[in-house]
């Protein structure tokens, strides 16, 4: 199940990037500048089809790649100083704006259109005041299902798994996390029996729980919520825009979050002050815990998913793909709003962006990132580790 997930994470991530690559390729084509190869995943090459004529233009090389981590597209010239026939430096500042954001904006649409067939046959509820249109809009409580399993407790020895449907401790219903807490709290350390449904198919097991949660594991140890759906008909294109804005916005202020817990976390370890030490420890912790690199995505996330379910699947699918937007979007060097403010603020100084200093500029963006990666990756392995 755990290479299953990893194989369907794979699949996905590179769809979306390469979706994100697509929205590039269209653009310059569109805008003059030439498209010289399509490529799905990364060198070294396994096959490579040269076309005369396709959709992106003549004697456009698509290659199908070993490295299975994205995509990209290479275009004639891609530098800014680059101003031949048919090359990226040669277009206008307006062109190279929308050819650089066109990916972000494709990462936009795909969320979208995913929110939309999820609003139709049921959008996972997953904020308090989530968008929806409230005379088109219909709430399905489906039952208390299973979040997290954690390791070596009662929930993994009795064999529950993420997506399963609790239903009954010792004959009494639970409906809501609070009564799951109040049924285990009150059997601490007792043998219950636990029914809950699994593929539509009722099973009973016997388990016994742990006595002591000082830890905060919980006695039975799972991680447990409410399950809601929205559902709408004519207005699920508004949810689906609505949503994406929405979870956007939720995302930058989580990215906001992160870098204040970060920089005071750092500050205050400088500090004499014990308590001020330990405060910024865990807001160092908590920032180490709100991120996930392609380990954590692949390795953790995916799986448990794939476990829960085609709508959580879809559900994180999309919000991966605005994540992927909204982090291209950003004045990251090496990114596409990285090279989009490079070129803007040499473009308001009226200086020349040459080769040189692009890739200089791009190079260290680069080095950056690949840090931030290997040291997100670091903090995923310790998180399985755990």
């Amino acid at each position: 199940m755990l290479i299953f997930g990893i194989l369907i994470g794979l699949i996905i991530l590179v769809a979306l990037v390469v979706v994100h690559e697509l929205g590039h390729a269209i653009v310059a084509r569109r805008n003059g500048v030439e498209v010289q190869e399509f490529g799905i995943g990364f060198p070294p090459r396994a096959k490579v089809w040269k076309k005369k004529q396709s959709f992106l233009g003549k004697d456009v090389e698509y290659s199908l790649n070993w490295l299975p981590l994205g995509g990209f597209v290479r275009l004639k010239g891609e530098y800014d100083s680059a101003k031949g026939k048919g090359e990226y430096g040669a277009a206008t500042y307006w062109q190279k704006t929308k050819i650089l954001l066109a990916g972000v904006a494709m990462n936009w649409l795909a969320a979208i259109a995913i929110f939309t067939v999820l609003a139709l046959v049921g959008l996972p509820k997953i904020l308090p005041n989530q968008f929806s249109v409230p005379s088109d809009t219909q709430l399905n409580v489906a039952g208390l299902q299973v979040a997290s399993v954690g390791s070596d407790t009662p929930a993994s020895k009795a064999g529950l798994k993420i997506g399963d449907e609790l239903l009954l401790i010792d004959g009494r219903e639970i409906e809501t996390s609070r009564q799951l807490a109040e049924q285990t709290k009150a059997r601490a350390g007792e043998t219950i029996t636990i029914t809950y449904s699994r593929d539509n198919e009722e099973n009973r097991v016997k388990t016994t729980l742990r006595s002591d949660n000082s830890d905060g594991k919980g006695y039975l140890g799972v991680g447990s919520a409410e399950r809601t759906e929205i559902r709408a008909t004519w207005s699920a294109p508004i949810v689906g825009v609505g949503t994406t804005v929405q979870l956007t916005a939720e995302t930058f202020k989580g990215l906001g979050n992160l870098l204040a817990n970060t920089v005071s976390g750092f500050a205050s370890k400088f500090s004499s002050d014990a308590t001020v030490q330990t405060e910024g420890q865990q807001k160092l912790d908590d920032a180490a815990n709100s991120v996930s690199g392609p380990i954590g995505i692949l390795g953790v996330i995916f799986p448990q998913m794939e476990q829960a379910g085609i709508k959580p699947l879809l559900l994180l699918t999309g919000i991966i793909s605005l994540s992927l937007a909204v982090m291209n979007v950003l004045p990251i060097p090496a990114l596409d709003g990285g090279r989009w403010f490079t070129m803007t603020v040499f473009k308001l100084r009226g200086k020349v962006l040459t080769k040189e200093k692009e890739e200089k500029i791009q190079s260290v963006g680069f080095m950056v990132l690949l840090g931030l990666i290997v040291l997100v990756t670091i903090l995923d392995v310790g998180k399985i580790l755990r």
